[in-house]
């Protein structure tokens, strides 16, 4: 069989479907993926055939997040929403032809992200299945709110309501260029009304988050997507870092930026108070030519490889970097910027692998310190190794592949 997985995002969206595809493969099928060719590198390194969806993700994201507040208090839907809704509505049309013009002969399409629309519009024109390969947990349910919405904001009782009113505002948002899109390259009508029928698939681990008891029969939780690592030699100076000292501590912010980069790391550095620590400087660019001799900055190291050599992470709460934290059995500290990153952090927070998030408007020494004191505690490292261990035995992609195979071959 034949499949072409599109999806459109950062990194972090990307590397999970770039597993995905490779376990595909692995079973004997071909693969296309489609994706921002910002986040090639994971997609080639595992030898996954790809061509590059139009746009620019990294120059769009810090457009948006420079023009934005990216110091929240708390979960800001309205302005995720708009940072969204301004990247797909860009594209739509572009992404269509592409895919279009691409999944011609395949026998489904796999999609993920901001390309959804555009991808279940595609298999309703070539008349093949659509899977959905979701990483944020948008199905509606009565067991949590909207992962866009300030955790504790909804009462439970409406939790489903908050669901219900966070997918239909992005719909809402996507569905005037969409319908255009629709016409102009699939010659379809117009829709008037979400998808809710497609096979749907999360790469999620449901030690993580339990897959809900309400949740329909074709929406499933596998467990995280992600490839096993290839051998991967350190550079020296992270070699000889590691080995010169106690485990250190991790701190990078993955796609994130739009802050005052100085200000933060002076504080990361005075809230160790000596600890050593690696630092990431990931798509800000931040500047690090005068940090301490415990504080190292590194380039781009694969998180299964690294994280089990730390002592905690610092992390912004990303879906793929918060599953690779926990997977490691490390606790976290979560500064989240948007979207469902609070969602993570509150997650993380209630499971006792991490304080209350850090946001990165109040972020102070003080305060990040004490954070620090926190996942410092044999219960809390006790409970994040409890749970990298579950989540260590889960095989995420090999029941993805499974339902996969199963649908088309149905």
């Amino acid at each position: 069989m034949k499949f072409t997985i599109v999806t459109y995002g950062t990194e972090g969206d990307t590397r999970p479907l770039a597993a995905l595809s490779r376990a595909i493969m692995d079973v004997g099928h071909d693969t296309l993926m489609l994706a921002d060719a910002g986040t090639f590198e994971s997609i080639r390194a595992l030898n996954v055939p790809v061509q590059a969806l139009p746009g620019d993700i990294r120059k769009t994201l810090a457009a948006g997040m420079a023009g934005a507040n990216m110091m929240p208090r708390k979960s800001d839907f309205k302005g995720t929403a708009r940072l969204l809704a301004d990247i797909a509505n860009e594209n739509t049309e572009a992404w269509m032809a592409e895919l279009l013009a691409s999944a011609r002969g395949t026998d489904a399409i796999i999609f993920s992200g901001m390309a959804g629309f555009v991808a279940l519009s595609v298999a309703e024109r070539l008349n093949i299945p659509a899977i959905g390969a979701a990483l944020i947990p948008m199905t509606p349910t009565c067991e949590f709110p909207s992962p866009f919405l300030s955790p504790n904001l909804v009462p439970g009782w409406l939790n489903r309501v908050s669901h219900n009113l966070v997918n239909g505002m992005f719909w809402r948002a996507f569905k005037v260029k969409l319908n255009k899109a629709r016409a102009t390259v699939c010659g379809l009508p117009a829709r008037n009304k979400l998808w809710n029928d497609f096979p749907l698939l999360y790469g999620i681990s449901p030690n993580l988050l339990p897959q809900p008891a309400d949740w329909p029969e074709h929406v499933r939780m596998c467990g995280q997507w992600l490839y096993p690592a290839k051998s991967w030699t350190p550079p020296l100076e992270l070699e000889d870092f590691l080995l010169a000292g106690s485990p250190p501590l991790y701190f990078g912010f993955g796609s994130m930026n739009g802050y005052d980069q100085a200000q933060m790391l002076d504080i990361l550095v005075r809230s160790l108070r000596g600890r050593r620590a690696l630092f990431y400087p990931g798509w800000n660019g931040m500047k690090h030519s005068e940090l301490p001799s415990n504080v190292l900055a590194i380039g781009n190291v694969p998180h299964d490889w690294l994280f089990p050599r730390t002592a905690a992470i610092i992390h912004h709460g990303g879906v793929g970097t918060t599953h690779s934290a926990t997977r490691a059995g490390k606790p976290s500290i979560v500064v989240p910027f948007i979207g469902d990153q609070f969602f993570w952090a509150d997650r993380l927070a209630k499971l006792g692998v991490a304080p209350e998030p850090v946001t990165a408007a109040k972020m102070n020494a003080a305060g990040l310190a004490r954070a620090i004191e926190f996942i410092e505690r044999d219960g809390v490292r006790a409970r994040a190794a409890k749970l990298g261990e579950a989540i260590s035995k889960e095989n995420g992609l090999a029941m993805a592949v499974r339902i996969i195979h199963d649908l088309c071959r149905n």
